[in-house]
């Protein structure tokens, strides 16, 4: 069924959240898509890429283009590229200069998204539990191991792009965060702004190559296991928030590819044990506030069209 003027100007809205969130290390655009109604209609969107062919030889562009659901993906990507182009350089300066407040947004941010998404789960049962307490330690120990070495070849670049696009639309497992694992972030970064295209077609075929293969997984799991699934991912979420939580010890450090000194291993510590920067406790407390209320907004608006 089409979407009205309306209802694609507010999937395009969920598209700029999507990319905004996904240029933050820990934070991932699969929860903006989960919480917002979409993550069921994107992943099958995605999936039916690797069945686009015969159709096409078959029904011609235009039974192609409904198959692959054309006019949702373009109007989210649009969005997507929007929230990327318009906050990268805001998320950047964030992140180096107002890290404790913006850690602490997105922190609450997090932990209502994983109350609400938790919610979706129609029965509690073992499995569920099982499900999100695995998840949870899973993402938690993901998110405490430490950045690998990186490297500029482009066979790198590509396999960076396939396992980031992948946690891309994972709930709780952002594409930026496995970057910084793999020590790509601030490359891939660099390369945005520099519109580096070599390198920028490289990593874009590997998301490609990611996203076809894993989507098949992940929309078998949701037809099929739907609350099991809902609940794993909810544990992502849930064990993200130790990459996010804003106050951190620098344990070790290494030498990023300009000579600059960056946090290589860091422990999360109490805002009383900072030393020698200003806890800002204050204003933590209210950016995780207004993630809360961000996340209390958008699900209210996300019931109202439902039940309209």
């Amino acid at each position: 069924m089409a979407r009205t003027t309306k209802e694609n100007l507010l999937l395009g809205l969920k598209g700029m959240a999507m990319g905004a969130v996904e240029l933050v290390p820990g934070v991932s655009a699969g929860t903006i898509a989960l919480l917002t109604g979409i993550y069921q209609e994107f992943i099958d969107a995605l999936k039916s890429f690797s069945t686009v062919f015969p159709v096409l030889r078959k029904e011609g562009f235009k039974g192609a283009w409904q198959h692959v659901n054309g006019n949702f993906l373009v109007v989210l990507f649009i969005g997507m590229a929007v929230g990327i182009a318009a906050l990268l350089n805001m998320i950047k300066y964030l992140l180096e200069f107002r890290a404790i407040p913006i850690w602490s947004f997105f922190f609450g941010l997090i932990v209502v998204s994983s109350i609400f998404v938790g919610k979706t789960v129609k029965t509690w049962k073992i499995q569920q539990v099982l499900a999100i307490i695995i998840g949870t330690i899973l993402v938690y120990w993901v998110t405490g191991a430490a950045p690998t070495e990186s490297s500029d070849s482009l066979l790198f670049v590509f396999i960076a792009g396939m396992l980031a696009i992948c946690a891309m639309i994972l709930p709780g497992i952002s594409g930026s965060f496995i970057l910084v694992l793999l020590g790509m972030y601030i490359y891939i970064i660099e390369s945005l702004s520099e519109f580096n295209i070599a390198v920028l077609l490289t990593f874009g075929t590997g998301c490609v190559f990611g996203l076809v293969s894993f989507t098949h997984l992940l929309s078998f799991l949701l037809k099929r296991y739907h609350d099991t699934t809902i609940a794993l991912l909810t544990g992502f979420m849930l064990g993200s928030l130790n990459k996010i939580w804003p106050w951190k010890n620098t344990l070790s450090t290494m030498i990023d590819r300009h000579g600059e000194t960056v946090p290589k291993l860091q422990e999360n510590i109490l805002p009383n044990d900072v030393v020698n920067v200003d806890p800002q406790i204050g204003t933590a407390i209210i950016c995780a506030i207004g993630g809360f209320l961000l996340i209390f907004a958008i699900e209210k608006i996300v019931a109202k069209q439902s039940a309209s």
